[in-house]
């Protein structure tokens, strides 16, 4: 795996969505996202409680963006700043060139396709922007419209671990044994 440097951030683009840095000015956003709890029901992680806490969590996403550890990204319709969710590639292992994908999105933005049109640009920067060998999904099992999104791309069921199961997609353009 060569180095990773999110320096500058690599925005992204699709047809009609374009994934941008976390800024500050999205604190109400991360506190609404991450205080839902129908968007919370799958995750493993306590309920934000405050804005302070959303603030504190903008700056540790972006202080691992800036340590090059992790790589967050808001995704806003295009030629809009409306956050609707986020796309991460994050728990980056360079010894064994994988990292773990994870996305959420506002309630209303659900069901709509929009991560059909989000994850291929996401992955792909994954496997020839980063080099990554291996990315990986923890899911939980109860969690079937991600488990079905992840294998619509190609994920795999890989293993099972205590309360998720984890899947995984091999980059195309290397020759990997699992």
């Amino acid at each position: 795996m060569h180095n990773i440097n999110f320096t500058p951030f690599p925005n992204l683009t699709t047809g009609h969505y374009y994934l941008r840095k976390l800024e500050i000015s999205d604190e109400n956003e991360i506190f609404a996202i991450r205080s839902d709890v129908s968007v919370s029901k799958y995750l493993d992680r306590p309920k934000a409680k405050s804005i302070d806490e959303a603030r504190q969590f903008i700056e540790k996403i972006n202080n691992g963006i800036t340590n090059n550890e992790s790589i967050y990204w808001v995704i806003t319709p295009k030629n809009e700043t409306k956050f609707i969710g986020s796309i991460c590639l994050w728990n980056i292992s360079r010894e064994q060139s994988k990292a773990e994908i994870g996305f959420e999105l506002f309630p209303a933005y659900q069901g709509k396709g929009i991560m059909q049109e989000i994850i291929p640009p996401v992955i792909e920067f994954g496997f020839n922007d980063m080099k990554l060998d291996l990315i990986e999904g923890e899911v939980d099992p109860g969690n079937i419209k991600s488990i079905k999104l992840m294998e619509k791309f190609g994920f795999v069921y890989d293993k099972k671990l205590e309360d998720t199961v984890i899947y995984s997609l091999k980059n195309p353009n290397k020759d990997i044994k699992m």
